[in-house]
């Protein structure tokens, strides 16, 4: 269940349900019109219901506070005697958010941060800095350090712009980003169109032949939140002091109205957590609609994402949008409920950043459950008078009509007013229920383990939830034949290197956008489809379909799907027979103890169990006793990463070494598990210098990848992009030059030809070349 509101919530609106009088519970279940709905819970929410989020908000304070600034600052300092300046850019950050306007600590932050960015060689960025911590009063007696600290980044940014003029072809890092081919152009490319049935509804299908790699459409979200609390940065921490170690989440790290990364952010003056990366990103997101959610934002943050998305959305459309787009609702009703292809309302003009395409989408009111229903109207009911509650509402510029010949009576336009603005709480509402079936989480790669590894591992992250009103038409398939790639459209500190003019430039040019290309060949009249989560190479069939139900209401019926339900009927002997197909997760690559042959799973009396495949041994063994190996081997495998971050290499490799003899008894080296261990092992390798052990471990690592996700998929191109950097990084010329072409292969299909991994492959190979020229 997608980021729905806390816990706590849950349960109060949970009794909420289970105390109303029967014939209420009746009467709600029954409704079938958002609009009824949101009206009815209108009357069903109380002064209590708004007492207890007050009550399980209050942690969550966003207001300013000087003292916690002070802290903020103090951390900071902490990090800078240690040198490690990334850290003390952050906390600075955050005491800037926590201090009050025209504070001592405002400027205080601002000069100590324009010091972390100087020593970070962020030079413009820091002059910024020191011109914001003088225009808010910076003490007197120690302006003498700013002076100084101004007159070297200025000795620096000079010779920087002479050595740039030496250059031929200088690449600003500013444009390594992961940015698309060419101008960009939103919208769907001419090979492929809009079909509609009654079964799918609107979808995308390739009117013409597809080539692997080409992209199928780009889209803008019509609007997104950032996801608070997920980690991006755990090992901010030096050579063997845990105390070091600091966990900043995705909201210190990125502008929360573009997801630009930045260690320089520009804070909301109204509360102490949303920042930006520019004052003109920070004013765009205050004129669309976070002037009504500043005064909210501790409420927000228990009512979850998907309510705060819901909200946002209806705050960029405005009223008027929203009565436009319910004309079609009321006039075409019937239409609608039996609609052909022709009849579609929906068509393609209105795809792009329409708000005709995102209210059009289904929003699956009568397959939610009673209770969830419940919960997601009195989740909306509660914010929308909370919102009530602190000021004139969104809409009330919109309500207000110029008075004149035709004015109505105060009393008349009270009653216009009444009866409109529960349109705001009701389009929310909406939103909320189309948002559990059509929010896309925006996912990023984030390095995991010690920043100076030779060898990093990556995990994916999510960082926000959006609505990509064009995305939205592609149904799922567990094995789909299209890679999605997102860019926030600039690269990481980008706008750190970038002068507040030229900040604010970018930032309304460029933007978050998804890029769909197709990871095969996609044939004409084939449908194009991309996954909702419940990928063929992670979960089994069973599991898939079950997620799939629960969260989407459809049986999957993907060819995948298909493939393996025939496998799982054929039984044991046809499992056996047919094992071509990549990633079946069915496929334990678990090994027999007594013969080293693979392990099935098998049903018998003394319950669900394992069973070697060999006929001639036939031992069974316990779900639960192959599950402790397994969490033995886990928790190893974590204790060694934790020891390599600490910097501790040699105890790292030992306990490696003793857990690979332990996998080697249960696991097969295509195991996922066993690909991680070697993964984790080829980096404490790499880090003592032994890159042929590193490098074979790698190899392994990448096999396993390989076997599970696919030759074609884009895990694998990431594994290989990690082993030529260790060959690169090793010295061996050879093996390095071999990859690289597979590795180009793989990221130019899925990423594109101008992703940051691409560019660094390039500068890879380039000097391997020129080394064989010398």
């Amino acid at each position: 269940m997608m980021d729905l509101p806390c816990v706590q919530w849950q349960d109060h609106v949970a009794q909420k349900w289970t105390s109303l009088d029967p014939d209420i519970k009746e009467h709600f279940t029954s409704l079938l019109e958002i609009d009824d709905v949101f009206k009815y819970t209108l009357t069903l929410t109380t002064q209590d219901d708004l007492d207890f989020v007050q009550s399980i908000s209050a942690g969550n304070s966003v207001q300013k506070d000087a003292e916690q600034a002070a802290k903020c600052r103090e951390r900071g300092n902490k990090s800078f005697k240690i040198r490690d300046y990334t850290a003390a850019a952050l906390h600075y950050s955050q005491g800037l958010c926590f201090a009050p306007l025209s504070s001592e600590q405002l400027s205080l932050c601002y000069a100590n941060r324009s010091a972390a960015l100087y020593h970070l060689q962020l030079y413009q960025a820091s002059l910024d800095d020191i011109d914001r911590a003088l225009k808010n009063g910076y003490p007197s007696h120690l302006l003498h350090k700013l002076e100084d600290r101004h007159s070297q980044c200025l000795k620096h940014l000079s010779a920087d712009q002479n050595a740039k003029e030496d250059r031929h072809n200088p690449a600003p890092k500013s444009q390594r980003g992961p940015q698309s081919e060419g101008p960009l152009t939103f919208g769907i490319c001419p090979q492929a169109a809009i079909g509609f049935s009654v079964e799918k509804g609107r979808h995308l299908v390739a009117a013409e032949r597809v080539a692997a790699g080409e992209v199928i459409l780009s889209d803008r979200p019509y609007s997104f939140v950032l996801i608070p609390g997920m980690e991006e940065v755990t090992r901010l921490g030096g050579r063997q002091n845990t105390e070091r170690e600091v966990v900043f989440g995705v909201e210190h790290r990125r502008c929360h109205g573009c997801l630009t990364e930045t260690l320089c952010a520009v804070p909301c003056e109204g509360c102490s957590y949303s920042r930006y990366c520019s004052t003109s990103c920070r004013r765009d997101a205050w004129e669309e609609h976070h002037r009504w959610e500043c005064p909210l934002g501790a409420d927000l943050m228990v009512m979850g994402v998907m309510s705060h998305l819901a909200l946002r959305v209806t705050l960029k459309a405005g009223l008027k949008n929203i009565q436009r787009a319910r004309e079609p609702i009321r006039d075409k009703s019937t239409e609608l409920n039996g609609q052909s292809s022709d009849s579609d309302p929906c068509c393609s003009s209105h795809y792009g950043n329409s708000y005709l395409s995102v209210f059009h989408l289904l929003h699956h009111l009568n397959h939610h459950s009673p209770a969830l229903r419940f919960l997601c109207a009195v989740t909306i009911a509660t914010l929308y008078l909370k919102l009530s509650e602190a000021g004139p509402t969104p809409l009330s510029q919109d309500l207000c009509k110029p008075s004149g010949a035709n004015s109505q009576s105060p009393e008349e336009e009270g009653a216009d007013r009444s009866s409109e603005l529960w349109l705001l709480g009701s389009a929310v509402l909406r939103h909320f229920l189309q948002l559990r079936c059509n929010a896309q989480a925006i996912i990023t790669l984030q390095d995991i383990g010690a920043a100076n590894l030779p060898v990093q591992s990556s995990r994916e992250i999510r960082i926000a939830t959006a609505l990509f009103p064009t995305l939205s038409l592609l149904n799922h398939s567990c094995c789909p034949n299209t890679s999605l790639a997102f860019s926030t459209g600039a690269g990481p500190d980008a706008s750190a290197e970038l002068s507040e003019s030229v900040a604010e430039d970018r930032s309304t040019a460029c933007g978050v956008t998804v890029t769909v290309r197709a990871a095969k060949v996609i044939a004409p009249g084939q449908e194009i489809l991309h996954c909702y989560g419940p990928h063929s190479s992670r979960l089994a069939t069973r599991e898939r379909r079950r997620l799939l139900r629960e969260q989407y209401y459809f049986l999957c019926q993907c060819e995948a799907c298909s493939v393996q339900q025939e496998e799982e009927e054929e039984g044991t002997e046809g499992r056996q027979q047919r094992t071509s197909v990549k990633g079946s997760p069915h496929k334990s690559s678990l090994l027999c103890s007594k013969c080293k042959g693979a392990l099935i799973k098998s049903s018998g009396d003394e319950g669900v169990g394992f069973l070697c495949s060999q006929s001639s041994c036939g031992h069974r063994t316990s779900s639960s006793e192959v599950n402790s190996r397994l969490q033995e081997i886990r928790v190893d495998l974590e204790k060694a990463v934790e020891l390599m971050e600490r910097e501790r290499p040699d105890e790292a490799l030992r306990l490696l070494r003793r857990t690979q003899r332990q996998s080697g008894l249960i696991l097969a080296e295509t195991h996922p598990l066993q690909g991680e261990l070697d993964d984790a092992t080829a980096r404490a390798y790499a880090t003592v210098g032994d890159w042929k052990n590193a490098a074979s471990h790698l190899e392994r690592s990448t096999a396993a990848i390989g076997s599970q996700y696919g030759d074609d998929s884009v895990e694998l191109g990431h594994q290989l992009f990690k082993l030529a950097q260790l060959h690169f990084n090793g010295g061996a010329r050879g093996p390095a030059l071999s990859v690289i072409p597979k590795v180009r292969r793989l990221l130019c299909l899925h990423c594109g030809p101008r992703s940051h991994e691409l560019q660094e492959l390039q500068a890879m190979e380039s000097c391997l070349r020129g080394q064989s020229r010398v």
